[in-house]
């Protein structure tokens, strides 16, 4: 039996797992014909490595395949897995969007809070926490995930753009285009703004099944420039941490923000 090797490049990283799981779209391949089918999982787990999910539209405010200004629903059947599974638009860049409805978490310790919020570079939270008055244990945390994959079709060329999501990664640079480097390109919005000097957490996912996690983070700007590798897929993932108040149902909103995408083999 071949065990996964993961390699985690930042030490601090290790204590948050507990606490941090991704949700993301995941793509046996991110490059399809033209003729062919859009087929992916939505996962939720760590280290790229997750439970696939069934298409609850319960559990979903939006799913969208968005081709230029074309925008067109998912559907799907109640219990699918794969959640997606629809026939590739024409030839060019396809973006996949997914919002879920809110989930909560319950915190009977504060430790484990603090752990969550360290790991995603929210280290001013006890502070702020008090400032808004709220209780040290227990507390809810209300959180919601707003993710993006990105799809070749045919040729793959074309350019990302915003969608609305609450919280979206937009890609600057195309990773199938055949003049694509060794450089990603991203800008983090949250709101429609660009989030300034933000982290951006990213699994490095080699063919050997290797994951490397290193930490980023935007300009000034919001644009964060991450070095990718020739056959390799990835899950770029920030999240936002915004009080709640006068609220009696949890008193911190968490969105998360994840884009995922394959660097094709050259």
């Amino acid at each position: 039996m071949i065990s996964r090797f993961v390699l985690i490049v930042w030490c601090a990283i290790c204590a948050g797992y507990a606490s941090a799981h991704e949700f993301w779209i995941d793509a046996e391949t991110y490059q399809v014909p033209p003729s062919g089918q859009i087929v992916a999982n939505l996962k939720n787990g760590q280290l790229f490595e997750g439970t696939p999910q069934a298409y609850l539209p319960r559990n979903f405010t939006r799913f969208d395949v968005v081709q230029s200004d074309t925008l067109r629903p998912v559907e799907g059947r109640l219990g699918d897995r794969p959640a997606l599974n629809v026939p590739a638009p024409v030839d060019g860049l396809v973006a996949v969007v997914h919002e879920t409805t809110p989930s909560f978490v319950n915190y009977a310790e504060w430790e484990k809070f603090q752990k969550f919020a360290d790991h995603k570079d929210f280290k001013d939270i006890a502070a702020r926490h008090a400032a808004n008055g709220f209780p040290a244990a227990p507390f809810r945390e209300r959180y919601t995930r707003h993710v993006k994959a990105l799809f070749g079709v045919g040729s793959g060329q074309g350019i990302d753009r915003a969608v609305g999501l609450k919280t979206e990664f937009v890609a600057l640079t195309n990773p199938y285009d055949p003049g694509f480097g060794d450089q990603m390109e991203v800008q983090v919005l949250y709101l429609g703004q660009p989030r300034a000097d933000a982290q951006v957490e990213v699994f490095d996912r080699a063919a050997s099944g290797e994951v490397v996690v290193t930490l980023h983070r935007t300009d000034d700007n919001g644009i964060a420039r991450i070095p990718v590798t020739s056959g390799h897929s990835y899950l770029f993932d920030a999240v936002v941490l915004q009080p709640i108040l006068g609220d009696e149902k949890a008193v911190w909103d968490t969105f998360w923000a994840a884009l995922t995408f394959a660097v094709p083999a050259r």
